[in-house]
């Protein structure tokens, strides 16, 4: 006779109050509504869950790869709780922690998404979107984001948010630097915010960060308000410019609503038709 499958009981999401049901067993698990990871029972020895979107990391068989894998359990690094901002150092091999300070999990993977993925991320680690994947995560939150596919969400990277991309981005982008790189045709329908933006290929849309760089044969389209501006022969620039005091919080960056410092200022010039302003 088959043993009864495990009884069901339901579990409550600490984070958004969505209630589901869970294995009396289970360790932990994701929110079907919020997406986040939480514990909803007390933990038990010699139980592990894997979310079916994840696969595990194939183990490395020459000998470069091995010496890479142990040179990474063997670093560590600094990471900042996303509740209260408390740091602490982990271990380069791991892939979740809990906050000391106020108990909150914090996920340390890195996402590679090669298809249609639809849940929310949120992750001291990096993501990578392939050429063939499609994000339709609500909002993404890394340390680093390679963008290579179809984003249709809203992205905050704590570092480096490079993108290699062409088409429309209807979500928000912020970033410590963001790099639009070669091969990139974008639009963003949303103010792009950033300390530091690089155009090496061609956007179109509202930027407001510290410093704007057009690299050579680079091409942006749209309001800009910033610290600075440099715009390298060859590349080149059309549209409203306002130069001045630009001061961008990584708490200005995640709000879901710009602030209003942020806003671009009336331009006092006269009306004039916009064209292509080459580098000189």
């Amino acid at each position: 006779m088959a043993n009864p499958s495990p009884a069901k009981v339901s579990a409550e999401c600490p984070h958004c109050g969505f209630k589901q049901k869970e294995y009396a067993a289970a360790k932990s698990s994701i929110c079907r509504q919020c997406g986040r990871s939480f514990s909803p029972f007390s933990p038990k020895p010699g139980l592990t869950l894997r979310t079916r979107e994840e696969a595990p990391p194939p183990e490395s068989s020459s000998i470069l790869g091995r010496f890479e894998d142990f040179w990474k359990r063997q670093r560590s690094s600094i990471i900042e709780c996303f509740e209260c901002q408390r740091k602490q150092q982990v271990c380069g091999a791991a892939t979740s922690t809990i906050c000391p300070a106020c108990s909150a999990h914090i996920d340390l993977r890195d996402y590679k998404v090669t298809s249609g993925f639809s849940r929310s991320i949120r992750t001291r680690g990096d993501v990578h979107l392939t050429g063939r994947g499609d994000l339709g995560s609500s909002s993404v939150v890394c340390q680093s984001a390679l963008i290579e596919g179809r984003l249709r969400g809203n992205l905050h990277c704590y570092d480096t948010a490079t993108i290699n991309y062409s088409g429309k981005i209807p979500g928000r982008i912020s970033a410590r630097h963001i790099i639009v790189d070669r091969k990139a045709d974008i639009h963003c329908f949303r103010t792009v915010r950033a300390e530091r933006v690089e155009i090496r290929g061609k956007m179109s849309g509202e930027i407001v960060a510290q410093m704007v760089t057009v690299q050579k044969k680079g091409a942006l389209e749209g309001d800009v308000t910033a610290r600075a501006i440099s715009v390298e022969k060859g590349g080149m620039f059309s549209g409203q410019l306002v130069i001045g005091q630009v001061n961008i919080t990584q708490g200005e960056l995640l709000q879901d609503q710009e602030p209003a410092g942020a806003k671009v200022p009336e331009s006092t010039f006269p009306e004039t038709a916009r064209r292509p302003v080459p580098a000189t």
